[in-house]
Formats: C-alpha cells, sequence, structure tokens
C-alpha cells in the first residue's frame, strides 16, 4: 500500500522526464486504490506535436484497458484542465490526488461536485516546477492551457 506522497513522487518523477524532454512538466500515474502502479506518463504536448497528449492522458493510455475504471486513482502534479477532468469523470476513476493548484486551478471543484473524491497536497516541489516553467515559457504554457 502507498501513501499519497509516495504516489505523487512517481507522477513527479514524470514531470521532470517531460521537463528534461523540453516539454510542459506535468506528470501523472494511474494507481488502483491499494497502490499498484498502472501506468505513469507526462504531457508530450511538445514532444509528439500532439494537443491531446496531457499527462493524465499519458498515464491513462499506459495503463491499458481494464474493464472498469472505479477501482483506481488518478494522481497528477497539476490541478486537472477540463480536458482531463472529463477523462476522470468518463471512465469513472473514483479519486484524484493533486500536488498543487496554486499555479493553475483546473476542474477539480466541479470532479469533487461530481463524487470524486480529491485530495490537493499543496506540495512546494509541484508548485516551484510549474512557477519556473510558466516564468521561464510563457507562451507554451497558454499554449497547454488553451489561453491566447
Amino acid at each position: 500500500m502507498r501513501d499519497d506522497e509516495s504516489m505523487l513522487a512517481i507522477a513527479r518523477e514524470e514531470a521532470l522526464l517531460g521537463k528534461a524532454e523540453g516539454g510542459v512538466p506535468i506528470g501523472a500515474a494511474l494507481f488502483t486504490v491499494d497502490g499498484q502502479l498502472l501506468g505513469r506518463g507526462h504531457n508530450r504536448r511538445v514532444q509528439d506535436d500532439d494537443p491531446s497528449m496531457h499527462a493524465e492522458t499519458a498515464a491513462f493510455r499506459n495503463a491499458g484497458r481494464r474493464p472498469h475504471y472505479r477501482d483506481t486513482v488518478m494522481v497528477t502534479t497539476l490541478s486537472p484542465c477540463w480536458y482531463c477532468s472529463g477523462l476522470v469523470r468518463q471512465f469513472g476513476i473514483s479519486r484524484v490526488v493533486i500536488g498543487e493548484a496554486t499555479t493553475f486551478h483546473g476542474g477539480h471543484d466541479w470532479l469533487a461536485e461530481h463524487g470524486v473524491t480529491i485530495t490537493l497536497l499543496n506540495d512546494e516541489a509541484c508548485t516551484t516546477l510549474m512557477r519556473d516553467f510558466i516564468a521561464t515559457h510563457p507562451t507554451l504554457w497558454f499554449e497547454d492551457i488553451g489561453k491566447d
């Protein structure tokens, strides 16, 4: 059984991989409620020239097919955007653990309103990673979140 911080550490590793590749430093991992790692990934929009390849999407794809996702936990370094929040709702992921929501407050309130358990860790390493990225790559950041 893994705790939230150890699951977030895996997502944070993914975010750092994305940063090292020149991409947006957001990482995610999908676990069973018992802490078994199913899939992990990071934002690859830049690397793959694919606007749909967000971190949560990559982790979800890497987890592979399951009969259902009610017994899973999505762990992400940043509050999920509307696109990724929709993925959580569409597939019935029961819980989302979020590293930080200071630099971007995505759809996690909406998820909570629809019965998804949300845990916000306010992880300083995740916040610093995103603040530094936004400061050095504002155009890429705004492209990622769909702002002009």
